[in-house]
């Protein structure tokens, strides 16, 4: 396994888990208006606004993305093309990014699968310069899940392991439970119904010298139409310091598939 490069782990892991929500045998449902009456008003009137109704609910999704990821605020970034695979029943995320870092290539590999992540960068392809598992990276990635389905995939907002709450007519709580992890998070909303803003207090920092907990959040912009759907194209991760936010992400959407095929 370790002699792999990554980008042959992260096709063998989007293999291995489309394969597998292929061979569970259930079919996708439509989803339905009826179906979304459990949810706050604001959160119902985005899937709608969405196009999601009247759609099959998702049970996977890829999309490539842009982006300018920053070790420290007020540097310019390092540009990013990434790739990724969510799939939503037994949770997986699988994150390869590709750049390039004082002209060599670098590639990071997010994985999530089940409730366990790992997180690796390495530099042509030999050195490696983060190695993370354990309990803090994979709680931390069960928020990124989360999030990834509020604000990609609104169709899949009536998995029953979300609980919601209520708040006034622009927000609303969410309560994800998968596996070891529980976490929660707010969605914002606009007059016309977008989501706008999520931000959670489980998705700690890592930061120099271990996981710092820190606020997150991802400010969300640039609704478009995309295949009869009304997605964001454009979004930013954020972390509230105590000096100040520290925007280190910025990711702009090429192109998103629902409901995946094995290759």
């Amino acid at each position: 396994m370790t002699g792999r490069s990554f980008d042959e782990r992260w096709a063998a892991a989007v293999r291995d888990e489309l394969q597998a929500l292929g061979n569970a045998g259930a079919p996708a449902r439509t989803l339905a208006e009826t179906d979304l009456t459990a949810l706050p008003a604001p959160v119902r009137r985005y899937v709608v606004a969405s196009g999601a109704v009247g759609r099959p609910v998702p049970r996977s999704m890829r999309l490539v993305f842009d982006a300018v990821m920053r070790r420290r605020p007020g540097e310019p970034g390092m540009r990013a093309t990434s790739t990724q695979v969510n799939v939503f029943g037994r949770p997986a995320r699988l994150f390869l990014m590709r750049a390039r870092m004082f002209g060599l290539p670098v590639r990071a590999l997010h994985l999530y699968r089940g409730d366990e992540a790992t997180f690796q960068v390495r530099a042509a392809g030999l050195m490696t310069m983060v190695d993370e598992s354990g309990d803090a990276i994979s709680r931390a990635e069960t928020v990124t899940v989360l999030n990834d389905l509020c604000v990609l995939a609104p169709g899949a907002l009536v998995d029953p392991r979300l609980t919601w709450e209520a708040g006034d007519d622009r927000t609303a709580d969410v309560t994800f439970e998968n596996g070891r992890w529980t976490v929660r998070a707010r969605l914002l909303f606009n007059e016309r119904d977008e989501l706008v803003d999520f931000w959670s207090d489980d998705r700690p920092e890592n930061a120099e010298g271990g996981f710092a907990e820190r606020r997150w959040s991802t400010p969300i912009s640039g609704y478009r139409e995309v295949d009869g759907l009304r997605l964001p194209t454009h979004g930013e991760a954020v972390y509230a310091r105590p000096q100040g936010p520290f925007t280190y992400g910025e990711f702009t959407m090429r192109s998103i598939e629902y409901d995946v095929a094995p290759a």
